[in-house]
């Protein structure tokens, strides 16, 4: 096996293939990136079992054949390390990969190719494409929602459910919840596909999907789903599970609509969150017409109250909530105005921005 590459060919899917790849490994294998040499191409593969990512470089230079796994990490801070637009030499010798680049030479120990794992293959129930943008926006929307290691392993993860020409993903960690609906014309007329995607694989597929104007096709299985976008395919596994009936959460009958600029509320939170409990992140919105008032203080006796003008004809409400979830919220919405839609202080709040219904987001209220 031997190929000539441009460090900016090979570093960007080297960055994004190791991304995939874990540092602790039980399995050596799975610390190595696979390269292949075939048809004038490279293919570079990372995977932890869970999910495997796939990037693909044309090469100019003439190359020879093969297939062999190096150190990913190894790999790719070498060719970080190495100056702009160097030429790198890489060569299989002996059981060691050479690479030279100008006057730096390095040897990097390898395992064989037939040791590296296949994610394997399962027919796909549903095909479909999408622009990379929509996709894009739907992870952006939601992924924050996500739980990280609840012992409710289907919360780690996003719910994706395709129906009739739409996508909708929705999070949750059973303190709130992030759902995001957009057009897809091109899935077609299917009801109720839902499939539940982990953690690691949307947050490393949000990192695929940088193309705004290309498509990403999908192909969802009963144990996997594949995306390709360009020159990578990515494939996660999916959880084995049964997501939370999001329809029965959502608040339904608030009376009481409070409407403000997105931004200001954002600011006075932020200030605000300062002078809350470091630990329990509470804070307390106090209601009047036209007016919000946020108070925040801690076990140190430290207060913080700011006033936000806001649309509110209702009567007076006084609600507590995490800081940090309303901020997360108001961090990913885009419209310049939102809506809080409230019914009293024990029961959750909707927030939406204003001129769309694409997103809503539940928060569970805190007791102060």
């Amino acid at each position: 096996m031997r190929l000539i590459i441009q460090r900016e060919a090979l570093l960007k899917p080297l960055q994004l293939v190791a991304g995939v790849v874990e540092r602790r490994q039980t399995l050596p294998v799975l610390s190595n990136v696979l390269l292949v040499v075939k048809d004038q191409q490279l293919s570079l593969t990372g995977t932890d079992l869970e999910v495997e990512l796939v990037g693909r470089v044309t090469l100019s230079e003439p190359c020879e054949a093969g297939e062999i796994t190096v150190p990913a990490r190894k790999l790719m801070d070498i060719c970080k390390s190495l100056p702009n637009e160097a030429q790198i030499d890489i060569r299989l010798e002996e059981h060691k990969v050479l690479l030279k680049s100008g006057r730096s030479r390095f040897s990097l120990s390898t395992l064989p190719a037939s040791d590296f794992p296949n994610v394997e293959e399962s027919r796909g129930s549903l095909n479909f494409s999408l622009g990379q943008s929509v996709l894009r926006r739907l992870i952006e929307h939601t992924s924050f929602a996500m739980a990280q290691q609840d012992v409710r392993y289907y919360l780690n993860g996003m719910l994706l459910e395709v129906q009739s020409n739409r996508l909708r993903a929705v999070t949750t960690d059973g303190h709130r919840l992030a759902m995001c609906s957009l057009e897809a014309p091109a899935i077609g007329q299917v009801e109720g596909h839902q499939v539940i995607v982990p953690r690691k694989g949307i947050l490393e597929l949000g990192r695929l999907l940088s193309d705004q104007a290309g498509d990403v096709h999908i192909i969802l299985g009963q144990q996997h789903i594949r995306a390709t976008a360009g020159d990578f395919t990515f494939t996660s596994k999916l959880v084995d599970g049964k997501f939370p009936d999001y329809e029965r959460v959502l608040p339904r009958g608030g009376d009481k609509l409070v409407v403000g600029s997105r931004l200001l509320l954002r600011e006075a939170l932020s200030r605000a969150a300062i002078l809350s409990n470091e630990k329990y992140r509470g804070i307390r919105l106090v209601l009047q017409e036209n007016l919000l008032k946020i108070q925040a203080n801690n076990p140190e006796q430290e207060e913080a109250e700011e006033e936000v003008a806001v649309e509110y004809s209702g009567d007076a409400l006084e609600i507590g909530f995490n800081v940090g979830y309303l901020l997360d919220v108001l961090s990913v919405m885009g419209s310049e105005q939102i809506r809080l839609t409230l019914s009293d202080s024990n029961s959750s709040a909707l927030l939406q921005e204003l001129d769309s219904d694409d997103s809503s987001y539940v928060i569970m209220p805190m007791r102060l």
